[in-house]
Formats: structure tokens, sequence, C-alpha cells
């Protein structure tokens, strides 16, 4: 299972991963995000940084097909542990992958200088 940060959920829909994103995601299509990727998507969305919210059909229908976590007392716990600061969401879904020992799939420099998240 990979856990997806906001972007790469949102590059995969529509076309925009990287060749090595796109094998990876191919590899391995068992996904999952945190609960909180709902929220940026649809921040994002009202704010008008992406063209679609979370009644996109294509977005559903991934939606349907992956297991969204939610944040529960263990990611908040999980917080506490992380090696690196970033905006509150981020932090977030790094707290997911620790929380859950779920490798993380993100382009995001801030997170990816921990040591303690495991990545694809």
């Amino acid at each position: 299972m990979l856990n997806l940060d906001t972007h790469i959920l949102i590059n995969a829909l529509t076309g925009y991963l990287t060749p090595p994103e796109e094998k990876l995601l191919k590899r391995d299509p068992q996904w999952c995000v945190s609960g909180i990727v709902l929220w940026e998507i649809f921040k994002l969305h009202q704010v008008g940084r992406i063209r679609f919210g979370l009644d996109y059909p294509p977005l559903a229908a991934a939606l349907d097909q992956i297991e969204v976590i939610p944040v529960n007392l263990l990611v908040c716990k999980n917080l506490a542990h992380l090696d690196f600061r970033s905006d509150p969401a981020d932090e977030i879904i790094g707290a997911t992958s620790l929380a859950y020992d779920i490798p993380l799939v993100t382009r995001d420099g801030r997170i990816r200088e921990s040591k303690l998240i495991q990545f694809a």
C-alpha cells in the first residue's frame, strides 16, 4: 500500500505524474490517503488552485477504490514523533504514514527530509 500526498493524487488524476511516479503507482495499485487530503482538495478547489472539487467523477471513482485513513488519535500522537515541520496538513499526511508504517509518495522536499518516514 502507498500513502499518496495530495499533489500526487491530483497529478495521478490529471495525468501529470513523472514517469517514475507513474511506474511506482502502477506497480503498487493499492493506495490510501489521509482524510486531510480531502480537505486540501476542497480548499484548493475553493480558492481556484485546481479546477475540480470532490464531486469530480474521476476523483469520486478513485476515492471509491482507495482507503481514506481518518485523522484519528493514533495519527495525532505520531505528530509528536515527526522530525520535520511544515504546514499542518503535510504534518498529518506524514504522521499517517508513520502511524501505519505505510510508504509515502510525495514530491514535497520538506517532508522528504524526514529520516523517520518511509518513502516509496
